[in-house]
């Protein structure tokens, strides 16, 4: 054997002997999965009495009570893995009953720093078990937001990537598993066209035929459904009842109806010429604009589709159209007044109302539709709750024509997870990178700004103070040297874009500091972007202008300190090699997540210790960050590559003799020989305030005082002669 084969051949044994540990190791959890899961799902089916072996694709189990199927069991992993904070998927235990609701979450493994050191980990139990009684149908918004029949769940601060994870998680394994087992349909395949409407497809058709061919559907509740709806909210009996009486009489009675609503396309014209009659069929078609479409409403009963309270140039806010996790909602310009309907053998409605559908939704009269309605109830004078109830349309088929799928649809394709949670985010990611454009301006134009001294002064203190509060407190993007440890575990452990990209204002964040660091070095972030940096600033500007005393080491001690953080970068990054659980661990070295992420709401030992560093701060500015953070260090080891070094002027002058900036750099960067360490600058600019002003710079001091004596001295030459004559006059 060559010697220069000997390792690869070593690697390949290597590896061989991994992945044999690795199958072994998943067969053992496989094998303990059934009996280990089972007694944690007791709460999930009280009635079970017995559970099926884990099987089918998706993999789950069955829950029975005698021979009745009460629900199914999966696990997360199993079905769905969608990698969180860590880059590991958080898994899960999740029960889904029959009809689609969720009975029960258990969280059995993660890996998230956040969870491993921080927040109690049963903030993350408790978020999950949000999800037990909610339905796969049900959309669900974690933190508020979004659309108004949206259900939220309550975040967990400090840890947003998680949760959501956490709820993506559940929720797409169980709609994966409902659809497997025949409980929803599946997402309709994307076309490449939308359907089309056969305009030259027409035959005489009564109200019988009309519905029932589908060509109108309906939607019928009753009180009593509704109030169920409503049970446990504190909507419940708030909502109209039925006339006195009326439970004596037949279920079929009109008087149980809270609303009878029919609904129906009307732009195939053996649907919209039956029910309109030819004048008003084609009077609508004609203000269709390209791509529009109408819909009929006809409803009886004690609840109105379009409610008291609309008012002209509002939203009917009791009707919405869903399709493809679209919701389109209609104004008062969507609506016309329907009167006379005529196809024989329709019902008397006491309400009627034609919708138009805009250009702009992207509607598709091939696909699937539903109808939704918002039952509406007061909760107080300015509050309500609602409940929604909904029913699916197709249009038949000999009216539409529809496109054959696109070939590279798939039939339950659901938004990557990171693009939802941008779209999310329009403010966040608006302002943050209107600050960064502003700060890229400033690095730029940064000669033309210090030299005009009140307008820095307030550039730069106000963007330190938007750093702690927008960056820090409000967004909580605070960079932390976890997020390089599991960027390099992820590069060693399958790498992917979709981890990073779960945070936008952290992604954002880390793609300009690489920028920076390429052209200016570490210092545009810990000088400009740290919250914590920004905060433990301001604190000493304070102080300073208090007249705290300033307590600095002298340069020999203070050079040699210097090192200390890159020990602790080179301790951490080592046992990360290890475990990264435990390198996340000892990152607690950093104040972050006390100071910024947690707001200081955190067990007393973390929160003292940030307190301490901050009150050094007061004394020492920056302490943390120059002798202590391993993040700083992280980012000086690639800012070394930076591609330019002129951006900090210094003269021939600096440090031989003059040692104005180095003793007023309170990060203490400038060498006593003048030189700046671009290592350990922060950027903070006030170097080059100096350097450009000719009271505190000494070379440009004595320039200006020579110049200043010779303007004194043209001024005598000029004064003299006039002296002269004017004492010959006299």
């Amino acid at each position: 054997m060559k010697a220069s084969e000997s390792p690869a051949l070593i690697g390949r044994w290597v590896r061989a002997a991994l992945f044999f540990m690795l199958l072994l190791t998943f067969g053992l959890a496989q094998a303990q999965t059934a009996d280990e899961l089972y007694p944690q799902a007791q709460d999930f089916f009280p009635e079970a009495d017995r559970y099926s072996e884990f099987s089918g694709e998706p993999s789950a189990a069955e829950a029975y009570r005698g021979d009745e199927l009460l629900g199914y069991l999966l696990v997360t992993d199993d079905v769905v893995r969608i990698p969180a904070y860590s880059g590991k998927p958080v898994n899960l235990l999740v029960g889904m009953d029959t009809s689609g609701v969720i009975t029960g979450t258990e969280v059995l493994e993660h890996h998230e720093p956040i969870l491993l050191v921080g927040i109690p980990e049963q903030k993350l139990f408790d978020f999950a078990e949000q999800y037990v009684g909610l339905s796969v149908r049900d959309r669900v918004r974690v933190g508020g937001g979004g659309k108004e029949t949206d259900i939220n769940v309550d975040a967990v601060s400090g840890a947003t990537v998680t949760v959501v994870v956490v709820g993506q998680s559940i929720m797409r394994s169980a709609r994966k598993l409902a659809v497997s087992r025949g409980i929803i349909e599946p997402i309709q395949q994307v076309t490449a066209e939308p359907g089309r409407v056969l305009e030259d497809v027409y035959r005489d058709a009564d109200w019988e035929t009309l519905t029932g061919d589908g060509s109108v559907r309906r939607l019928y509740l009753d009180f009593e459904s509704v109030e169920a709806a409503f049970a446990g909210t504190d909507g419940e009996g708030k909502g109209p009842k039925p006339a006195p009486g009326c439970a004596e009489l037949p279920a079929d009675d009109p008087c149980h109806t809270l609303i009878n609503l029919y609904y129906t396309h009307l732009n195939p014209p053996t649907i919209g010429k039956n029910l309109l009659g030819d004048s008003q069929y084609e009077w609508l078609m004609g203000t269709l604009e390209e791509g529009e479409h109408a819909v009929a409403l006809m409803a009886n009963g004690a609840y109105s589709f379009k409610g008291s309270g609309y008012v002209r140039g509002g939203i009917f806010d009791r009707i919405q159209i869903e399709q493809d996790r679209t919701t389109i909602n209609f104004r008062d310009t969507d609506y016309h007044r329907l009167s006379d309907v005529y196809a024989e053998g329709i019902p008397d409605f006491h309400e009627m109302g034609i919708f138009i559908i805009r250009e702009e939704s992207g509607f598709d009269p091939g696909r699937d539709w539903q109808l939704e309605l918002l039952v509406m109830r007061e909760v107080g004078p300015l509050d309500r709750i609602f409940s929604t109830f909904g029913a699916e349309y197709r249009l038949p088929d000999e009216y539409v024509e529809r496109p054959e799928p696109a070939a590279a649809a798939t039939a339950d394709e659901e938004e990557a997870i990171w693009v939802s949670i941008w779209k999310d985010k329009p403010f966040q990611i608006g302002v943050l990178g209107a600050a960064l454009l502003l700060l890229t301006a400033i690095l730029f134009f940064q000669d033309w700004l210090v030299r005009r001294a009140r307008l820095f002064w307030l550039v730069r203190n106000g963007f330190l103070v938007f750093t702690v509060f927008f960056v820090g407190w409000y967004t909580l993007a605070q960079l932390s040297i976890v997020n390089v440890l599991t960027f390099t575990d992820a590069v060693f452990h399958g790498f992917s874009w979709d981890t990073f990209l779960l945070d936008p204002l952290m992604f954002i964040l880390w793609s300009y500091v690489a920028l920076t660091l390429l052209l200016w070095g570490r210092g545009v972030y810990c000088g400009w972007l740290c919250p914590f940096g920004a905060l433990q600033e301001l604190l000493n500007k304070i102080a300073r202008y208090v007249g705290i005393r300033q307590f600095d080491f002298p340069q020999l001690v203070h050079e040699r300190l210097w090192a200390v953080k890159y020990i602790i970068l080179v301790v951490l990054f080592g046992v990360s090699l290890q475990s990264i659980g435990a390198a996340e661990r000892m990152a607690e070295v950093e104040p972050f997540k006390t100071t910024i992420m947690l707001k200081f709401q955190r067990e007393w030992s973390y929160v003292f210790y940030a307190v301490i560093l901050l009150a050094i701060s007061v004394v020492n500015r920056k302490f943390y960050c120059k002798y202590v953070c391993p993040l700083g260090a992280a980012l000086a080891v690639p800012a070394r590559l930076r591609l330019f070094d002129w951006w900090l002027r210094r003269r021939k002058e600096c440090g031989k003799p003059c040692q104005v900036c180095a003793k007023e750099c309170e990060v203490q960067a400038i060498h006593p020989t003048g030189e700046i360490n671009p290592n350990e600058c922060h950027f903070c600019l006030d170097c080059q305030a100096t350097y450009w002003n000719d009271h505190k710079c000494p070379p440009l001091v004595e320039r200006r005082k020579r110049k200043e004596m010779r303007m004194a001295k043209r001024e005598v030459a000029v004064e003299l002669p006039k002296k002269h004559k004017a004492d010959i006059g006299a």
